[in-house]
């Protein structure tokens, strides 16, 4: 057994100092002081927080399509992700049009097992919707997908609103949640055919779907999911119109899960204007100054609910070869590793927001609506030992040259960060010691129940 000692075990409640008992992969204690027996480890942690191990719900390792395949696969993503504190990621099975749902799970377990360093589990995103694909849904809830993704943008992969209303009716009749992608993707090709004819280069990328595109198919979205009488989840939000439609359908009684990533509480469409800006095309585009204020005040409402990363990481050189084409450079930002401390630099370290609060959006949110708690997002009796000790007097300087994500830039380079990460439990095993990876490769795949919302 393992007892960690004096620390500040930190719940969606509060933080409250306190001892911790491991044993057998699960917590086995939780007392203000508890004894050790002479055979146990025992860990001080004294000064350091106690939490439990962070969720990323939106991931993508071991994507290509045909602008590139991303930097990250899955054994250098959840390597990244652990050291970060992230404990869980759930990445995006896709069916190819004409496939099987089945065919893409069990690509997405190829590619998985065996490589994780911390746990995984997979969402279905539905791009081909027939009476087949219907027939599916009910063994991927048996198999433990739970979650499923759809897309109102890119021609490959988007389906129209009438096959959008009967995925929403379907997965939920069997318990399932709908994440999607909300960009309308008539506009969106119209303003990249638009952009492209006045060679705007890199800058061409935001104003191709400016914040109506994001707004009107949040609307539309929000006006199907009312119509099924189904919860729907929106997820990387990055405009206040599109937050003022969610705020009008929960006005109306609709449940309405809302994820937003770091990218948008942090950054700006100015980067677009840096030489290096191609390294920030990401899809929807990083916003003027005014919507990432009005994403900060309503997470600091609690009107957000969970904060991932949308972690898709390509090199600077995939990056530039597109050369002014912007619409050609492939879209997406490296994060997985590095949201935690971002997150709870610029927000609880500077006081606007406590570590319980951040818990919630980190930990137990993405783990109730991935139905994965109490396992997992939770320090229970009982609940899997994936636990992070954070040591918020910790102090240092994101860089590229200091990272685990296999890519050469970070978007967050030269952020001076408040806190970090000391050690990692996966399972009730050591996975990170005083910084340092110490056992790769302990992840395994989470079978996942309903999500609870």
């Amino acid at each position: 057994m393992l007892v960690i000692q004096n620390g500040w075990l930190v719940t969606p409640q509060g933080a409250a100092f306190g001892d911790m008992a491991v044993d057998g992969g699960r917590i086995a204690a939780l007392g203000a002081r508890l004894s050790p027996a002479p055979q146990d480890d025992v860990l001080d942690a004294s000064g350091l927080w106690v939490f439990p191990g962070f969720i990323d719900a939106h991931t993508h390792f071991d994507m290509g399509n045909d602008l590139a395949h991303t930097a990250d696969d899955f054994e250098t993503g959840t390597r990244a992700a652990l050291m970060g504190g992230t404990t869980c990621v759930v990445d995006f099975a896709t069916q190819e049009r004409g496939g099987t749902l089945s065919d893409a799970l069990a690509q997405w377990h190829r590619k998985a097992q065996g490589r994780c360093s911390c746990h995984y589990a997979f969402h279905m995103a539905i791009t081909d919707w027939n009476e087949r694909t219907r027939a599916e849904l009910a063994d991927l809830l048996a198999a433990g997908v739970s979650t499923f993704k759809l897309y109102m943008a890119y021609d490959a992969l988007r389906v129209n609103d009438g096959e959008l209303y009967d995925v929403l009716v379907s997965t939920a009749r069997l318990g399932g949640l709908v994440g999607v992608h909300c960009e309308n993707g008539d506009l969106v090709n119209a303003g990249v055919r638009r952009e492209r004819q006045s060679d705007a280069g890199v800058q061409g990328h935001p104003r191709s779907r400016p914040a109506a595109v994001e707004a009107e198919a949040v609307e539309r979205l929000l006006r199907i999911a009312q119509v099924a009488d189904c919860p729907v989840k929106v997820v990387h939000l990055s405009t206040r119109e599109g937050l003022e439609a969610v705020r009008r359908a929960r006005g109306r009684g609709q449940c309405v899960r809302v994820e937003t990533c770091p990218q948008y509480l942090l950054l700006s469409d100015e980067r677009y204007r840096r030489p290096d800006g191609a390294n920030y095309v990401c899809s929807p585009p990083l916003r003027p100054a005014s919507d990432r204020e009005a994403l900060v005040k309503a997470l600091l409402e609690g009107e957000i609910d969970t904060i991932a990363t949308d972690h898709c990481s390509y090199t600077s050189a995939q990056k530039a070869a597109a050369g002014r084409d912007f619409s050609r450079i492939p879209n997406g930002l490296p994060g997985v590793e590095h949201r935690a401390v971002a997150m709870m630099s610029a927000f609880v370290a500077t006081g606007r927001m406590d570590a319980a609060a951040m818990c919630r959006l980190l930990s137990e949110n993405p783990a109730r609506e991935m139905g994965m708690y109490p396992c997992k997002g939770a320090l229970r009796v009982g609940s899997d030992a994936d636990v992070v000790l954070w040591d918020p007097n910790a102090a240092g300087v994101l860089t590229a040259q200091g990272q685990w994500q296999n890519t050469d830039y970070t978007p967050y380079e030269g952020l001076r960060v408040s806190g970090g990460v000391r050690h990692v439990l996966l399972g009730g095993r050591w996975a990170v010691r005083d910084g340092r990876l110490i056992a790769p490769n302990l992840g395994s795949y989470v079978a996942r129940r309903q999500p609870q919302l």
